[in-house]
């Protein structure tokens, strides 16, 4: 028989070799991390079990909902309404002239009973009815730089129609500002005198941020029209505190914005409080409600039982699905378990 050359296939198997070796050199590490083969646990969610965590957040939210609840009902707080009562009974039909009229005498008395004892500090809040704060045309006529920048005070495009005063800038410009409340209240208990502390009243972010320290009102109410308060022209924009409150706008047409706070007496149940209201703001051409309000705070903030009636709302409906499930687990067919383990073949 002729001799076998093993030299025949040597090309061919070094090639294999090479191409085994460069195979091994570029397959990555193998990692159980990188080949999702960690150690895991995956529980089997059986209907008992869906029942009690079901039931277990509804009692959760019951508990969360009746803490807020109690939390609102320490808020100790007393409003009135005074849109009506701060016109006098012959202009009645004709509100929009009286206020108007700036011969008018709009000052009016008001009588406020504490109902229970109120611990300072207490927080004064005006109140405004149908007045929607977030009107998308209302709300953008403002000019953000303008109000934080000197250099910004001809940037008023988006203010029009409040943008410019006989050709010169209005600073603040827009619409927002222009609607400034400019309603006053003066608070006395008999012969005592209450002061109002109206310092700290805005967002500390607007007072060193938004609100630039040397930027100053020009030619502001001076348009014509006049749309409600003033601002004092010597004092930089980060110093009006009323102006920084009231262009934070509201969501609802009915909100409460900060007016000041009494912080150095309290008020003991049954004492009458006087309130001296200049009722300068027009609400009656759009058919709106003003209100003067006194109140505490409490651990969520003022008086509103919203929060702990969604948590109660929300728990009373887990728990009504837990009972439904309840229900179905007992009254219904026994379900069959799916065998944990794989089939061995």
């Amino acid at each position: 028989m002729p001799r076998v050359n093993s030299n025949a296939a040597g090309p061919s198997s070094t090639q294999d070799g090479l191409a085994a070796t460069t195979k091994n050199r570029n397959k990555p590490q193998y990692h159980p991390f990188t080949q999702q083969e960690l150690p895991a646990c995956k529980p089997i969610l059986t209907l008992p079990i869906a029942i009690a965590v079901i039931a277990s957040v509804g009692i959760i939210f019951i508990l969360i909902g009746l803490g807020c609840i109690s939390s609102s009902n320490k808020v100790v707080e007393v409003s009135d309404r005074y849109e009506t009562s701060c016109i006098p009974e012959n202009m009645h039909n004709n509100a929009v002239a009286y206020i108007q009229n700036p011969s008018n005498d709009k000052s009016c008395t008001r009588v406020l009973k504490v109902p229970k004892d109120m611990k300072k500090p207490i927080y004064i809040y005006y109140q405004l009815d149908r007045f929607y704060h977030n009107h998308r045309r209302y709300a953008r006529s403002r000019s953000i730089r303008q109000l934080s920048d000197p250099k910004m005070a001809r940037d008023t495009t988006i203010c029009k129609p409040e943008a410019a005063a006989d050709g010169s800038p209005i600073v603040p410009c827009g619409l927002v500002a222009w609607s400034l409340f400019n309603d006053t209240y003066s608070f006395a208990r008999g012969n005592e005198t209450l002061a109002v502390n109206k310092r700290g009243i805005s967002w500390r972010s607007d007072r060193n941020r938004l609100f630039g320290k040397h930027v100053y009102p020009r030619n502001f109410q001076s348009s014509g029209l006049i749309g409600g308060g003033t601002l004092d022209p010597s004092k930089p924009l980060s110093e009006q505190e009323d102006l920084m409150v009231w262009m934070r706008t509201a969501a609802l047409p009915r909100f409460r914005k900060l007016y000041g706070r009494i912080d150095q007496v309290d008020l003991r149940a049954g004492d009458v409080v006087e309130v001296t209201v200049m009722n300068n703001y027009n609400t009656y051409s759009f058919g709106g409600g003003k209100a003067v309000v006194l109140s505490t705070a409490g651990a969520l903030g003022g008086k509103s039982s919203f929060l702990g009636r969604a948590y109660l709302a929300g728990g009373a409906a887990s728990l009504g699905v837990a009972l439904l499930l309840t229900l179905l687990w007992l009254l219904g067919p026994a379900p069959v378990e799916p065998s944990l383990r794989p089939e061995r073949r």
